[in-house]
């Protein structure tokens, strides 16, 4: 009888899989109608969400509850629906400068309160009481910055309990006392998954709860969720998913919240080429939360392997902005070939509401396993030290820049630290007497190739100078002290 029924086990689990593969489909190709349009750039407020939480509150299908506040006063809410016996606790931007999961969570109320889907949402929803907790550290994001008011890394508080929302978190937690959490973070950048130039756009760990990493079924269930999900994501970033390290961590929220006996899922949400605001790996979470929530539901994720969680690549840190490759370099009267690793690093605004690029030379010399979002093989290139130039107006940068000329003595704007063209503006008094190519310098110079300059890299950004500039993405120059 065994042996009959086995085979069928099979085939039904198979059909399960096959209709969830079409739900994470349908949900990819129709997210536009639920994407919550308000909060469409990442340096959203607590003020931003205050209207969408106030619409949730006065809808009968959602409970909305105060339940905390930051140090500075703001109110922390708890949205929840849902009808299961199976709670399900999923919070937001523990680091104010973490914002795509806050994001992704209102477009996922968003289709949570839509009349389609019906008989997915009521096998959800019927299963599983789902709890969100958008922004845990609203004072951060108010001014974009990874720790609270207090200048506590919430994520470091899980023992001490020092900060309200630290503790309001732990209230929850324990309330709850919820079978599955998500914690849900975004990572740098410049993470690549192991050994190859992808991104980790998205990055996966179930925490362990031990120093020796154990694997109980609490840990193992988390496991098998993130290996859905990531084959989840392999259909729309292939190959741009990593697998965060677990070490373990005895101050931190995930680590003792998987030990305190709920599933932790840890997703981190990293870098996607052309995506500066991360609307796409915003999708990304939407997708990939919400097809976890329907295999949770159904508890098709206890059939899987634990065994391929460990298949997914590891986190690596990698990447760089740009890489320019193989270039020629002169110094004192020898010729060297180097590679340079460049970051485009942003700078806030004093609103915290915009941002400017204020770019490094990350590093340099034989850079042949690291990557780059952008790469360029400058074999047979040399570098040539940029030019100073005096004019009364600046009409075409572009006109400047095939003579060489990168900084320009000209009037500049006041209180302002850039412009929107690839120029450097600088006082009367600036002089370049010793260019030198060396790691934290701003990489401002040109490429010669047969002897004519090809390129010139402002600010950190490569520009083709046989292109338009409104053809490319240049960046942004500076104002210079």
């Amino acid at each position: 009888m065994k042996k009959q029924l086995l085979p069928l086990l099979i085939v039904l689990f198979g059909f399960s899989l096959q209709a969830q593969d079409k739900l994470t489909s349908q949900l990819y190709e129709t997210y536009e109608n639920y994407k919550e349009s308000s909060i469409g750039e990442r340096r959203i407020k607590h003020a931003d969400i205050q209207p969408l939480i106030q619409k949730f509150k006065a809808n009968p299908k959602f409970e909305v509850q105060k339940v905390g506040a930051s140090i500075e006063g703001r109110d922390l809410h708890l949205i929840s629906i849902g009808s299961g016996d199976s709670n399900i606790f999923l919070w937001s931007q523990m680091h104010g400068n973490e914002p795509t999961a806050t994001q992704a969570i209102f477009d996922i109320l968003n289709f949570l309160d839509a009349p389609e889907f019906k008989e997915e949402k009521e096998a959800i929803l019927s299963k599983l009481k789902l709890h969100f907790l958008p922004m845990l550290n609203p004072d951060g994001a108010e001014v974009f910055t990874r720790r609270n008011a207090l200048g506590v890394d919430i994520n470091r508080d899980a023992l001490r309990l020092q900060s309200p929302e630290g503790q309001t978190l732990k209230r929850l937690r324990d309330s709850l006392d919820a079978d599955f959490g998500f914690n849900l973070h975004d990572q740098s950048k410049y993470y690549n998954a192991e050994r190859t130039e992808k991104p980790a756009t998205i990055s996966y760990l179930a925490t362990a709860y031990n120093y020796e990493k154990d694997i109980n079924e609490v840990r193992a269930n988390a496991m098998k969720v993130i290996v859905y999900m990531n084959k989840i994501i392999q259909n729309y970033a292939p190959g741009q998913v990593g697998r965060y390290s677990d070490d373990f961590e005895p101050r931190a929220f995930g680590d003792n919240i998987a030990k305190w006996g709920t599933s932790l899922i840890l997703i981190e949400s990293g870098g996607y080429p052309r995506d500066p605001e991360k609307q796409e790996i915003r999708k990304l979470n939407y997708v990939s939360i919400l097809s976890a929530l329907y295999t949770m539901a159904n508890e098709s994720y206890k059939d899987i392997p634990i065994e391929d969680y460990e298949k997914i690549p590891r986190n690596n840190r990698m990447l760089f902005d740009l890489k320019i490759e193989n270039v020629s370099y002169e110094l004192l009267g020898d010729d060297y070939i180097l590679d340079l690793g460049i970051f485009n690093n942003e700078v806030d605004l004093e609103n915290h509401n915009e941002f400017y690029f204020r770019s490094t030379v990350a590093d340099q010399g034989d850079l042949s396993t690291y990557y780059a979002y952008k790469t360029f093989d400058a074999e047979g290139y040399t570098v040539v030290p940029p030019k100073v130039s005096k004019v009364d107006r600046i009409e075409d940068p572009m006109r400047l820049l095939k003579d060489g000329v990168a900084y320009v003595k000209i009037e500049r704007p006041e209180k302002s630290a850039f412009v929107h063209f690839p120029l450097m503006l600088v006082d009367e008094k600036f002089e370049i007497t010793d260019f030198r190519l060396q790691p934290g310098i701003n990489p401002t110079f040109f490429l010669k190739k047969d002897g004519k300059l090809t390129h010139a890299v402002v600010n950190g950004f490569l520009i083709d100078l046989s292109k338009p500039l409104d053809a490319q993405h240049t960046g942004n120059g500076l104002i210079l002290d």
